[in-house]
């Protein structure tokens, strides 16, 4: 018996590690994911083709809703095109995101989105990031696209020094 037939899932990369295969059965991902998998886990590509998931990408509109999401809370400079991608296909299918991404639980949570963990916790909070210089403080607008290097938000066009994601409250 497969759970996806009442519900909709779509899974982050952290249950398609570890899940078992029967438990995948149904479930959406996009196949990105499927790419970046087989390069980071190769043993794992006949176990995944076995799970029959639904490899799928958002239509523009998803996306577009998942983009303006991530840059009005701030957590765009913290997402990978793949990321930004699950929440996309999570808000075209109207599926639950099962992620122990706690920025993608965090924008789940803002839009309204259902949202499950893989093995951890979860948020208990909302939050909103802004970009931050580390010496002069000087607040930095938003970057429109995922960051390629995930911690590395550049330098400060006033003073030179790094960019942070700063949480406000």
């Amino acid at each position: 018996m497969t759970r996806n037939l009442v519900k909709k899932e779509v899974l982050d990369t952290a249950a398609l590690i570890s899940w078992p295969v029967g438990r995948m059965k149904g479930c959406y991902a996009t196949p990105s994911q499927k790419i970046e998998l087989y390069k980071i886990y190769p043993k794992k590509e006949i176990e995944i083709e076995s799970a029959d998931l639904i490899w799928l990408e958002s239509d523009e509109k998803s996306f577009q809703i998942a983009t303006k999401l991530a840059e009005e809370t701030g957590d765009m400079a913290g997402l990978s095109k793949i990321d930004l991608g699950i929440l996309a296909l999570s808000i075209f299918v109207s599926g639950t995101l099962i992620t122990d991404d706690y920025r993608l639980q965090n924008l789940a949570q803002n839009a309204g989105i259902n949202w499950e963990t893989v093995s951890t916790d979860g948020i208990t909070k909302i939050w909103k990031w802004e970009l931050r210089c580390t010496a002069c403080k000087k607040i930095h607008a938003q970057p429109k696209k995922p960051n390629p290097k995930k911690s590395d938000w550049g330098i400060c066009q006033d003073c030179g020094s790094k960019l942070k994601l700063k949480k406000i409250e």
